[in-house]
């Protein structure tokens, strides 16, 4: 329950109302996270809230099996006190820093498969460490496909990096908005619509997607509609975190704790409680 006091080393404007902050502990070894994990964030004298993983050096630290070598990375929406607490820290200013929690990705049962990743909005985030992973032993996958959706082209989070796996040759990466801007030449539409365009065996694919749940709700369904096995579509869902630690139960899902039992589900369980309106 003790925040780690982390230091902020770094901090990128993504959007209008979205930053990145790189962070190293003040002391101690690097916090090691899986792709999918998060950590609660404390941003003192204003408060704490879940934040999803955007890099992170591995459980075994540097360049392991899930890990950069490289910062804690927190991709951030302003959207409250909290979150624009920490999206105006500076380099330097001090935040603390518990976890991580949760169950991540199932990296390891994309071995030997075809790969789809499907991302919509602030979604990006807890893929990126995901994607990264992936490309550092593409060999050991079969199609690799990564789809982007987001509202607006001003909306797009980590652009560069984005911009980067476009290029490769082998991964298909596609973009999509909601709505285009003055000289936007890319893809109007939903994120949904790019699964027709991208090469990928559905009995042999393994799919991974983050979003607003609309969003995932629909992907999970347009992907079993295809022939993907509902129990190899992975969704992250995270609900009201608040200690991490399945102590307070404000993010219970029916029969679920997302910050033990998740945020990472296959759809085959999630599904039926994501449709119980209720809950």
């Amino acid at each position: 329950m003790t925040p780690r006091p982390f230091r902020v080393t770094r901090r990128r404007q993504e959007t209008r109302d979205t930053w990145t902050l790189e962070l190293e502990p003040l002391r101690g070894a690097p916090l090691g996270a899986e792709p999918g994990q998060f950590t609660m964030v404390y941003a003192f004298g204003v408060g704490e809230v879940p934040l999803s993983v955007a890099g992170c050096p591995g459980p075994a630290g540097g360049d392991g099996p899930a890990g950069d070598d490289g910062p804690l990375v927190h991709t951030v929406r302003a959207v409250g006190a909290v979150t624009e607490a920490i999206c105006a820290a500076r380099p330097g200013d001090v935040l603390g820093v518990r976890g991580p929690f949760g169950r991540g990705w199932p990296l390891s049962a994309a071995a030997g498969s075809d790969v789809v990743v499907v991302a919509g909005g602030l979604g990006l985030a807890p893929l990126r460490p995901l994607i990264r992973a992936i490309l550092r032993r593409r060999d050991d996958y079969g199609e690799v496909a990564v789809l982007v959706g987001s509202r607006t082209p001003a909306d797009l989070l980590h652009r560069r990096e984005l911009a980067g796996w476009q290029e490769r040759a082998d991964l298909q990466a596609l973009v999509t908005v909601d709505g285009g801007e003055p000289g936007w030449r890319g893809r109007v539409g939903l994120v949904t619509a790019l699964l027709r365009d991208v090469r990928f065996d559905p009995a042999r694919a393994v799919a991974f997607t983050c979003g607003p749940e609309i969003m995932m709700r629909l992907t999970a369904r347009a992907l079993v509609d295809v022939g993907v096995p509902a129990d190899r579509v992975h969704l992250s869902v995270e609900r009201n975190m608040h200690c991490g630690l399945g102590h307070c139960g404000r993010c219970q899902l029916g029969p679920l704790i997302l910050c033990l039992d998740g945020p990472v589900h296959d759809y085959d369980r999630l599904g039926p409680l994501l449709a119980v309106r209720e809950l």
